[in-house]
Formats: structure tokens, sequence, C-alpha cells
């Protein structure tokens, strides 16, 4: 039996996933979180086989979760799901320790098998991305994200999201020098001078949604 953690913080999404993921007998949701800090607190508790984990979250979001999880546990398996699937922001998700990444546009038997593939130990990525993400050499400016961290990657979309520096402090437990330097040092290794271009660049691989009118 597959042990699995969901993480979502849209109890209608959970709700979902659970009875899809436990529906052929093979897997059990041991846990469900609405978010990144609750899915921590489950993992420590349930230890599960697979961690299933939305990326963007109201919160910290799945990238945050998986550098913690992966911090803890370098062997643990996370499985990233997002409306969005941006070649750069999916590559940084495999590149940060991701077993795979599954979009929510695709067909629900994809988490399935997402599921099954991860514990498994095999990499999964669902029907509708490319897998030579896996392998092609990334355009230069998705070469500029993939030398951000899972940190940098989760403050980068906090602040496109609107997010002030004491908010994202609060939201990932760190000081406001630590925010502010990282920031300095995202808008470095993007190659950006100022807040509008860091949204920008977010929107435009899709990190986050455009804004709506």
């Amino acid at each position: 039996m597959i042990r699995v953690l969901l993480v979502d913080d849209h109890p209608i999404v959970r709700d979902g996933y659970a009875r899809l993921l436990m529906q052929d007998g093979d897997m059990v949701v041991v846990a469900n979180a609405s978010s990144a800090e609750e899915g921590y607190a489950a993992f420590i508790d349930h230890a599960p086989d697979v961690t299933v984990s939305d990326m963007a979250m109201g919160g910290a979001g799945g990238l945050e979760l998986l550098r913690k999880i992966k911090q803890r546990d370098a062997q643990a398996k996370v499985l990233l799901c997002s409306m969005y699937d941006s070649d750069s922001v999916v590559r940084a998700a495999l590149e940060g320790g991701a077993m795979g990444f599954v979009t929510k546009t695709s067909p629900p038997e994809n988490l399935c098998r997402a599921v099954r593939a991860a514990f498994a130990g095999q990499r999964y990525l669902s029907e509708d991305l490319s897998p030579q993400l896996m392998l092609s050499r990334p355009n230069e400016e998705a070469e500029r994200i993939a030398q951000l961290s899972l940190r940098e990657l989760e403050i980068w979309r906090l602040l496109a999201m609107g997010r002030s520096h004491t908010e994202c402090a609060q939201l990932l437990n760190l000081s406001l020098k630590t925010v502010a330097n990282n920031q300095t040092q995202i808008k470095e290794k993007l190659a950006v001078s100022n807040t509008a271009a860091l949204v920008h660049l977010a929107q435009r691989h899709q990190l986050i949604g455009a804004p709506t009118l």
C-alpha cells in the first residue's frame, strides 16, 4: 500500500485527489494539509511514501515545502501539481529534487501514474509536458532562473504575488534582512533591476498567473 500525503489549500481539490488515489485500492491518503507549514508537520508525523503538493498556495508554496522536506530527508519522494506548465518552473522543481510534476489540466489518471512512479523511484511528467524537459538545455533566460535556489524561487513567487518583505519573512520564518538580501540576489541572478520586472518575468514564466482585469 502506497501511503500518500496531500497538500493543497483547496479542500475540494484535496477531497477529489483522495477519492481518485484510493479508488484502485493500492494507495491510501494518510494525511492532508492546507498549507506548506501543515504539510511539513504532517510529513514529520506520518512519514508518507509520497507527498503530493500544490505548487502555488496562498502562503508558502510547494517549492518551499519541497525544500524543507528534502532538507530533512534527501530520499523523500515529492510530487508537485500546478495550474501552470512553464518549462522553467517545471525544470526548477525537478532540479530541486521533485520526483515529478503534474499539471492540473492533465487527465486525472496522470496523478495516479505519477504517485506509482515516484513510489518506484522513477521521475514522472504528466502527458501534456514534454519529456525533453528532463534532458534539453534551457534558453538563456531559463538558465538564469535555474540558478535560483528553491528558497529564492519561493521568495520570488511571493514578492511577485505582491507580498511585502514582512509577509515573506513571516511566511518563511526568515528575518527581514534575509528576505531583502535574497531579493537582491534574485534580481542579480535574473538580471532585472526592479520589482516590476520581477513580476513581469514571473508572469512570463507562469510562476504566478496573469493579473485579472
